[in-house]
């Protein structure tokens, strides 16, 4: 998960009902595999004094931050909202890399074309 981070914020109050889902954010921020699929992803953790609630800032390595609302939002929701949105970056990468645009742009026509399904070939087919 943090392969995909440059910074993660994590705030909370400490004596607020509200922190298990940062808790166990910082808990999986803090395994020794996250750690090791990028050692650079900087974990800051803010504890409050204040009624403010619970949250969970990232920045992804392109520079676009997200702040989640840790109160409502399950460290495992936000986990797999990161993952996903690290996998389109991915793909987005591999396509400048090889030189191509992005987005991809499927032309209108093209979405509508009938795709060729395959046939499995019968047994007698096959023998010849």
């Amino acid at each position: 998960m943090l392969k995909f981070l440059s910074r993660v914020k994590i705030e909370f109050n400490a004596l607020d009902p509200r922190t298990a889902s940062c808790l166990e954010f910082l808990a999986q921020c803090n395994a020794r595999q996250a750690k090791e699929s990028n050692p650079a992803c900087q974990v800051l953790v803010k504890r409050r004094t204040d009624d403010h609630p619970p949250q969970i800032g990232v920045t992804f390595v392109n520079g676009v931050e997200e702040v989640f609302d840790a109160t409502s939002t399950p460290a495992q929701t936000i986990r797999n909202m990161i993952l996903e949105k690290g996998q389109r970056l991915e793909t987005e990468q591999m396509f400048r890399d090889a030189g191509e645009a992005w987005p991809v742009i499927i032309p209108e026509e093209e979405l509508h074309q009938h795709a060729p399904g395959t046939k499995p070939r019968k047994a007698e087919e096959k023998k010849q």
